[in-house]
């Protein structure tokens, strides 16, 4: 089966439905699943007389849009292999990724056109769809196989040079069917889109969910906490992706806003980065919601969950997805017992088939079918899965291990702090010292802060130094790209 097949039944199943609903320059526009189902065609013809055929590779640089939507959904049917772009990316960074794989063609806008290294093909995201309507709308069959790549998305590059992680239409068709099930998302939600199609949480959970559920989507250009309070109240969604800053964005709305948006709503999910417990607890006192927190990777699509139904539990990413397994393996890969941090194995019908023309990196992730995801992660007792940092994060400090994640939670939890990040810096005597950089208010005490550490952590865990920040670096989904952070040495 590939992935068409799924989103007919929505395309075809309900083709009369509303679908979609997006800004135009004229006001808000509407389209049916049917409509959706037609202009991709066109697309699809057009990219098809452009010489593209199953298996070429085509780069999306656009931001979210109707037209990322056609194109994807077109190189869906004619086993087009899409690379999307993160938008905040420039021409280093983009040329990386042209450069490894070697699209036929990068599709942007003239606003980003500057970015596409000299020599590659460009082609006008406003030229392409009109050129489209000349096609015909027809549908569009490829005999494709499960196993074909369906896209190529590329990590995000928090440390080196980013690497294209190889997605299946069977690996999307499996996290699809997962989520509608896990989730119980249905026809009857409506999905209001903030996230960047760019990003698998955007498009392999968001956009492949509305697609199988045949649910209706109201798809913005970004999150922007301004417009937020209008989108919630005109299209009244039942359900929501985001990633923590967003929902720490969402906390700054009046009570009585709040509480009208969680009348409504069915599901606020948060992955992508680790949601702090004490954002948790205070979105359910303001919202009446209990925000679902899951993980998962750009190589793996989804792999664990809170559940729907029971405890959604604060700091923890719950529990494997169906069809998932699950390891939590030392560094001699011996499973540790529950309770310890070992690194987070997976293996499942998620897992990407490979990084793109990486044996190298392929064959260091993958041992015996199972991937090694970099992430450190213990489960408790009663099986929930909480995560404590990445294995390369990792600070060892006089022979004893630290996991920034644990500092970071009790700093996070003292007045004025508004964000924090514990790295490691180096040390001659203990090899590294613990160090937290923080961004805070004016009722921020370090003293204070330090002895909170003191009080909760062991000695050697307690920060050495705290740097006041103005902002933490981050992707464009949330994660913190702690090699961007100044330097700080012991002295």
């Amino acid at each position: 089966m590939q992935l068409t097949d799924i989103f007919d039944l929505s395309l075809k199943g309900r083709a009369s439905a509303q679908a979609l609903e997006y800004d135009r320059a004229d006001g808000v526009a509407s389209l049916t699943f049917g409509e959706l189902d037609t202009r991709s065609n066109r697309v699809a013809r057009l990219l098809a007389s452009r010489g593209l055929t199953r298996g070429d590779r085509l780069c999306f640089f656009l931001p979210n849009r109707v037209e990322f939507i056609d194109l994807f959904l077109a190189s869906v049917k004619t086993g087009v292999i899409v690379v999307p772009i993160n938008v905040l990316y420039r021409e280093r960074e983009v040329a990386h990724i042209v450069a490894d794989a070697e699209p036929k063609a990068v599709v942007t806008n003239r606003e980003l056109a500057p970015f596409v290294p000299p020599g590659t093909p460009v082609w006008d995201v406003d030229e392409l769809a009109a050129a489209a309507l000349r096609h015909d709308g027809a549908r569009v069959r490829t005999a494709i196989d499960g196993d074909d790549a369906a896209a190529i998305v590329y990590t995000s590059g928090t440390t080196g040079r980013s690497k294209g992680a190889v997605l299946t239409h069977n690996n999307f068709a499996a996290n699809t069917v997962n989520l509608l099930a896990c989730w119980r998302i249905t026809s009857e939600d409506r999905y209001l889109a903030v996230l960047p199609l760019f990003h698998v949480h955007g498009l392999g959970n968001g956009v492949h969910a509305w697609l199988a559920s045949g649910c209706r989507m109201r798809l913005a250009e970004r999150f922007d906490i301004n417009r937020a309070p209008a989108l919630f109240e005109s299209f009244q969604p039942t359900l929501f992706f985001g990633v923590p800053t967003i929902y720490v964005r969402l906390l700054e709305l009046p009570v009585e806003q709040a509480r009208r948006i969680g009348e409504r709503m069915r599901l606020f999910v948060s992955g992508s980065a680790p949601l702090p417990a004490h954002v948790l607890e205070a979105f359910r006192a303001k919202f009446g919601h209990t925000i679902l927190e899951r993980y998962g990777m750009s190589e793996t699509l989804m792999n664990i969950s809170n559940p729907y139904e029971g405890e959604r539990r604060a700091g923890s990413v719950g529990f494997p997805m169906p069809g998932v397994s699950v390891r939590i393996l030392d560094a001699e890969m011996r499973p540790v017992t529950d309770g310890e941090v070992g690194e987070v194995w997976v293996r499942g019908p998620n897992v990407c088939a490979g990084y793109w023309r990486r044996p190298d990196a392929t064959a260091e992730a993958f041992v015996d079918n199972w991937f090694r995801t970099g992430d450190l992660g213990e489960r408790s007792n009663d099986g929930y899965i909480t995560l404590r940092g990445r294995r390369t994060e990792l600070i060892i400090s006089g022979g004893f291990n630290i996991y920034p994640r644990e500092i970071e939670e009790v700093l996070l939890e003292q007045p004025g702090v508004r964000e924090a990040v514990v790295c490691g810096a180096p040390d001659e005597r203990r090899g590294e010292l613990p160090v937290a950089y923080v961004v805070v208010d004016e009722t921020f005490d370090e003293k204070t802060a330090e002895a909170a550490c003191r009080q909760s952590l062991a000695s050697f865990k307690v920060p050495r130094a705290f740097i006041r920040v103005d902002s933490v670096p981050r992707t464009a989904l949330g994660k913190v790209q702690k090699h961007l952070l100044p330097p700080w040495k012991s002295h």
